[in-house]
Formats: C-alpha cells, structure tokens, sequence
C-alpha cells in the first residue's frame, strides 16, 4: 500500500489503512484542506471536479463532491472527462480551484486526487505544503451546517466545449487532415480517451477510426502507461489493418505517443518535439521540457532560431518555466504536450490535432516524418524505494562517484557525460520508486550508462546503515 503527496496531487492505492494508502478517510481529509486552502484565497466557492475510467472512481468522486458541499463548496461536476478538460472547465467556469480524479499512468488499483488552482494550472510546491499542512490538522477544520452546505450540478457539454477550442486553433488544419482520408487505430485504454479521442477525430475528418480497449469497464487491458512493451496490440492492429497512424493515451488522457504505418513506435518523447517543430515553423519562440525529456528538442528549437530552457520534472515546473521564458510550446518527454495559447497544461488532445496537421500538411508518412528528427534513445529504468533507504545519501554518493563529471542537482541529480550524454536519476512524485534515464545516440550506450548507474545505487543502498529513514517522494 502507498500514499504519496506532491505536486503532482495525493495519490495512493485504494483500502488498506488511513496514511498509509488512499483510503475513504483520507480522501475526506485531503479534500477538506483543500477546501480550506481555497477558502483562504477568496471569496469564490466553486469547484470543478471530473475523473477518468478507473474501477474507484466512481466512489471517490462522491467522496469528494460531498466533503466539498459539506465545507460549503459548490461542485461542478464533469463526470467522466479527462484531465486537460478539467483545467479548461475551471478556467471557464472562474472557478476557484478543481479536482481531477485520476491516478494518470499508474495501474488501476491506484487513484489520485490532483489538486488545481483558480488558472486550471497543478498547485506548487508550496501551494501542495499548505494543503497538505492543512490535512495534517484534522481538528482545525470546520464543516457548515444544514443551510449552508454547497450546491451540486453536473455539466457533460465540456467534451464538446474541449474539441472546438482545438478546432479553433489557427494551426489546426482540419480541411488538410480529412482531405488525407486517415485511417487511424485508437488504444484509449479503457478509460475516457474512449469518448474524447474518437470525438475530436471525428471532428478533424479522419475518414475512419479503429478502437481498441474502448469499453470504460474499470478494468485496463494492460498497463496504462504509453510504453512501447505495453503497445504491442496497437502496433499490430495498426499493421493489420494497414492504418496510417496509431494513437495511445494514457487514462486521462493528458499523455500521448503515437504508432507509425509500419507498426513502429513514433517514440514518446518525440510527440514533443514533432509538435513543437510544426509549432516552430509557425510561430517564432523559445520551449521548455523537463530534465528527464530528449535533447532532441534542443536541437529542433534552435534549428528553428528559438532557445531552449529544461525545468524540474512536474507539470507545473515546466509551466512555470514556460511563462517566464514566454515559450511558445512545451512539455515533458512522457507524450505531454503543453499549447499556451489553449490552457497551461498537457493536452493529449490537443497533440493529436497539432500532430496529425503537421502530418497532412507534410505530405509524408508518420515513418518518414520521425526520420527527419534527430535520432537519440532514452533508456528509462526504475528502482523501488523500500523502507531504510536515504535518497539524499544515494544522490550524495553517486555524485562523489563521478565528480570528474559536469553535474546538476536542481532535480535529483544529473551527470553530463561525453558525446552530449547524460543521465538523470531523482525520486517520482507518482510511485515509490527512483526513475534511473539515461540518454545517448545509440540504444546500447544508454543502456550501458543506466546500467551502471543502477548498479552503484545498489551498492549505496547496500552500504547505508538500517537505521535509515526513506527517502521523500
């Protein structure tokens, strides 16, 4: 059992005990802080909420509704959407704050309350240690009596609201996308990708849609993370069915990769850099990824006159980078692609637009498309954080390692090595886990430097004393 609280919201594995997984209790407790913190910044009692597919959510999001009307709250309740819907809702709405019920990529006994503010954006750092301080005073919360508690609507036109806010992107080219007459394979993993992603491809003309895993039953088909060893039913029934494209997005829809013709995989980190090129030759600008994200885009930015800036791994990070540097377009590595110009968060469907505009108006193939980028490969590897284990230590004894090195410690701790090779290594705000990335120009390189990264974890772990304390997460 789990429960972890970051920026990236309080996500847990559903039963088991209170604080020590995402149980009833704890849902109320977090949700009540939340309320509270929103309290104490205005006078605005409105709250969107929504979810994705997944068997507990249902249950959470009437957890959460109701703490919310008994703090005096008023919900607006999307029901089944996706993440990027929701930011836009709230921004919409003028709402004070939102709560999207999803635990994004992680499997399905996991769910996640992930907290926004009154811009649709994720809560900060210091923005989640209020909240989060607020939790941990149960006694100093106030609930309102009977005539005082909030009001609870639902609202199920945002699907639509979402898809003609893309549509009206000026670089969208619907006519140049339906004028290719697309056959298109859709893995929605059992969630709410299987109402959006058909809906906005409709919407664009694709002449003919495929749907794999669309019953939103509860249950995922496989591991909901857009991986390339969890795609092999969309790679074949793209060749199969001799498409042109496959897409898959993960439960709520906010990440994002794409299979080309041949059954290849486009790669995930490259969903970025084919959007943010396409954007570039356009519009005029700087972007933003997190450290954890290909150099690829790097190279694309300033091909195209741009100046490329890396931010700390979280979506509000990046977001936050983007507007200081006023960057035209940004994300982070794992699909998630972030358009300021419609919300400051990642929108699969949005990509998928951007993507497939990009696409028609090349006039080449997906496989031929990805051919012009620069050809890096991540290798993306994970250690599980067990009780005893100090991650600073960790950090501080692999960094003494390979002082000889140029390194970087504003997000874990990352070391340039040769041939612009690095690799990054820092704790998940998602999983109990350290997330180990190497990247290089050839697979066996990566592999090589990731390998023997996680070998001199092991050996600092197998050299900390059991008196240890776990490192935060």
């Amino acid at each position: 059992m789990s429960l972890i609280t970051s920026i990236s919201g309080i996500r847990g594995t559903i039963g088991g005990k209170p604080g020590n997984s995402l149980t009833p209790a704890d849902i109320v407790r977090f949700t009540s802080a939340y309320a509270r913190w929103l309290m104490g910044r205005g006078d605005n009692r409105k709250v969107v909420i929504g979810r994705d597919g997944r068997g507990s959510g249902k249950m959470v999001s009437e957890l959460v509704a109701a703490t919310l009307q008994a703090m005096g709250m008023d919900v607006v309740d999307l029901g089944l959407t996706t993440t990027p819907t929701v930011e836009i809702a709230v921004i919409q709405e003028r709402a004070a704050g939102g709560i999207i019920i999803t635990a994004s990529h992680n499997p399905e006994e996991w769910n996640a309350l992930k907290l926004l503010n009154h811009y649709g954006e994720f809560l900060d750092a210091a923005e989640a240690r209020e909240v989060i301080a607020f939790a941990g005073e149960p006694g100093n919360l106030t609930y309102v009596d009977l005539y005082h508690l909030g009001r609870y609507t639902t609202n199920e036109n945002y699907l639509q609201k979402h898809v003609e806010l893309i549509l009206q992107h000026p670089l969208v080219q619907a006519k140049a996308i339906q004028d290719k007459q697309y056959r298109v394979v859709v893995d929605a993993i059992n969630s709410s990708g299987a109402l959006y992603v058909p809906a906005l491809l409709r919407a664009l003309g694709v002449q003919e849609i495929i749907m794999l895993n669309d019953e939103i039953n509860g249950r995922f088909a496989h591991n909901p993370e857009p991986l390339p060893e969890h795609l092999t039913g969309l790679k074949a029934e793209v060749k199969k069915r001799n498409a042109h494209l496959g897409i898959a997005v993960d439960p709520d829809v906010d990440r994002l990769c794409f299979v080309c013709e041949d059954g290849s995989m486009f790669g995930e980190e490259y969903t970025l850099v084919a959007v943010a090129d396409y954007m570039l030759m356009h519009r005029k600008g700087n972007t933003v990824s997190n450290y954890l994200s290909t150099q690829a885009l790097r190279e694309i930015t300033e091909k195209r006159g741009g100046q490329y800036f890396p931010a700390p791994v979280g979506e509000i990070n990046v977001v936050q980078k983007m507007k200081q540097v006023q960057a035209v377009i940004g994300g982070e590595g794992n699909g998630g692609v972030i358009v300021p110009e419609l919300h400051y968060g990642r929108d699969a469907l949005a990509g998928i637009a951007l993507f497939l505009s990009h696409l028609a108006l090349s006039g080449k193939s997906a496989s031929a498309l990805r051919k012009q980028y620069p050809n890096y490969f991540i290798s993306k590897n994970k250690i599980a954080l067990q009780d005893g284990m100090d991650l600073q230590v960790i950090l501080q004894g692999i960094k003494e390692k390979y002082k000889q090195y140029p390194t970087n410690t504003e997000d874990g701790l990352r070391i340039e090595f040769e041939n612009n090779d690095w690799v990054h290594l820092r704790a998940s705000n998602t999983e109990p886990i350290i997330r180990i990335y190497a990247e290089s120009k050839f697979e066996t390189t990566a592999n090589n430097i990731a390998r023997r990264i996680m070998e001199d974890i092991r050996e600092c772990i197998n050299q900390q004393p059991s008196s240890a304390t776990k490192g935060s997460v």
